[in-house]
Formats: C-alpha cells, sequence, structure tokens
C-alpha cells in the first residue's frame, strides 16, 4: 500500500522555517516569498492536524512537535543528499557543485575556474552565487565558500584567506577634487554598506560618526559600481575591488587598510569530504590563493 506523505515542498519549506524560526530566512533561502512559506506551513499544520508554530503577529516560534517533526525532517533530508551523492559516484558523475558569496564568485573565483576545468576536463563544475545561509547537508552543495568568523557547526571548514578595507573612489567623482588627507573624509559622499566605516576612521584618526542615510548596499558588486559611478566614496575589500583598482575605473585613497575581522572559508558537509572532486578543488584552490598572496606581496 502506498504512503500518503505531504507535499515535498511544504516539507522543505517548514524545515527551513524551524531550522531559522523565522518565514522570511527561510524564504531568502529557498528563493520564495514570506507568503508562499506561510502557505506551505499552514497547509501542512491542517494536513497533520497540529501546529508547528506559534504566531505573534510575523513573529513565530516552534512548538515541541514541530521541533521534534524538524530534527527528523532534516535527517532525512541529509539522507536523501548522501544518497544522491552515491548513485552520481556510481554512475561515474564527477558533478562539482559549489556554493559561493557572490562577491567572491564573481570576482575572484569565476575568472580562474577556466584553469581547474583545464586541469580535470571530467570534473562538472556548477558554480551557484548565494548569500542565503544555506544547509549544505541538505542542498546538494559539495562546497561552500563563505566570509566569516569560521563558526560553522558540524561541517568541515578550512581557512583560506582574510582581507583588507580601505576607501577608494572614481578618478572622475567631483571632477577629480578628491580628498589628500583622512580629515577631509568629511566633506565627502561617503557610500553606505553592510562593512561599516567606524574602524577604519578610527585607525585613520579620523573622528567621524558612522555615516546615516542614503542608499544602504547589501551587495558589495553594486557598491562599487556606485562609487565607479562617481556617486561618493566606498570602503571596499581588497579582493572584491582589486580589479576595478587595476583597470583605473577606482582609485584608492591613502595608505590605510584595515584588516577585516572575518575570512574566507571552504566549508564541506562530511559526506562530501570524501569525493575526489572536492578534494581536487580544496587542493586547487589552496594552490591559486598561495599564488595569488604571494604576487599581492610583490604589488605591496
Amino acid at each position: 500500500m502506498a504512503r500518503r506523505l505531504p507535499n515535498f515542498s511544504a516539507l522543505r519549506a517548514f524545515e527551513a522555517a524551524a531550522r531559522h524560526e523565522n518565514f522570511s530566512r527561510a524564504a531568502e533561502e529557498l528563493r520564495l516569498t514570506h507568503g508562499a512559506i506561510s502557505h506551505q506551513v499552514r497547509g501542512l499544520e491542517e494536513e497533520l492536524g497540529r501546529p508547528l508554530f506559534v504566531r505573534h503577529g510575523r513573529q513565530v516560534k516552534i512548538t515541541h512537535d514541530g521541533l521534534k517533526f524538524a530534527q527528523l525532517l532534516g535527517k532525512a533530508f541529509a539522507d536523501i543528499a548522501a544518497a544522491t551523492d552515491t548513485m552520481r559516484a556510481a554512475g561515474g558523475n564527477q558533478r562539482l557543485t559549489i556554493s559561493s558569496i557572490p562577491s567572491f564568485a564573481a570576482r575572484w573565483l569565476a575568472p580562474r575556474l577556466g584553469r581547474f576545468i583545464e586541469r580535470y576536463p571530467e570534473i562538472e563544475v556548477v558554480l551557484q552565487s548565494s548569500g542565503a545561509l544555506q544547509d549544505l547537508t541538505r542542498d546538494g552543495v559539495d562546497v561552500g565558500i563563505r566570509f566569516g568568523r569560521g563558526n560553522y557547526p558540524g561541517m568541515l571548514v578550512v581557512p583560506l584567506m582574510g582581507d583588507v578595507y580601505y576607501p577608494v573612489v572614481s578618478p572622475h567623482y567631483r571632477n577629480g577634487a578628491l580628498p589628500v588627507e583622512p580629515a577631509e573624509l568629511a566633506r565627502h559622499t561617503l557610500l553606505r554598506s553592510l562593512e561599516r566605516w567606524t574602524p577604519w576612521l578610527r585607525a585613520a584618526g579620523v573622528a567621524l560618526a558612522e555615516p546615516s542615510g542614503g542608499v544602504m548596499f547589501e551587495d558589495l558588486s553594486m557598491l562599487i559600481r556606485s562609487a565607479a559611478d562617481g556617486n561618493g566614496v566606498a570602503l571596499v575589500r581588497h579582493v572584491v575591488a582589486m580589479q576595478e583598482i587595476a583597470s583605473g575605473q577606482l582609485l584608492r585613497l591613502f595608505d590605510i587598510a584595515t584588516p577585516s575581522p572575518d575570512e574566507y572559508y571552504f566549508v564541506t558537509p562530511p559526506h562530501a569530504a570524501a569525493k575526489p572532486q572536492v578534494q581536487a578543488f580544496r587542493d586547487w584552490l589552496l594552490e591559486e590563493i598561495a599564488a595569488f598572496q604571494r604576487q599581492q606581496d610583490l604589488i605591496t
């Protein structure tokens, strides 16, 4: 007799919502709307005949039954991912799925991937660009490239490299009337992003408050584009902005750089770590980073 199972999409929506205890974050992870997650979860609750969340406006708290159900689903999704990997390996499929933060994927990794493919033509590479928090154990991802503090529970983590921040500006900003000293930034437009200006300003000895108002750029590529268009001074990470600096679209201001408290990390689920393609990519990536760092030492 066939088992009657709930809709798979509803199960995924619930598991993500339970893990985050937040419908909006679940929606971001699954690339759905908040309303779609809410609709899927309510439908699942109706089918099961019991509440999985207690709702207070847009705030949700998982119930005891919901927590137990979510834990079982998380294990089931991990088992499905592992079984899929086993079948792919048995069929000789050398597929490698990489999930990278957008800025690193577009500006550092993608331009170098051709060398990896040339060395390992038997490996099919799928590069996903996502800033969303993902559960790598169940999203079919073999490798994650993350920028953070290295705290990724349940994952195998390899530090890759750090980065530094410094201000950049278009050479055409204000018709070329660029700030010469850090203190002059008080009279200029400081573009805002998720990276705070305060640590750099403090290192430069400038007593300025954190900029407020105007656009908040959550995407670093958009921040760099705005700076290159002459809209203001941007505080950027070196790895992200070096292409525009090399091409002359942006100029680095001053010789003061502050190290980021975050670093780039190679993150992989334990079930994927033994795959030959994962090990090959890790070793190649570490080689590329070592060469990149040697080159930067020569430049600086």
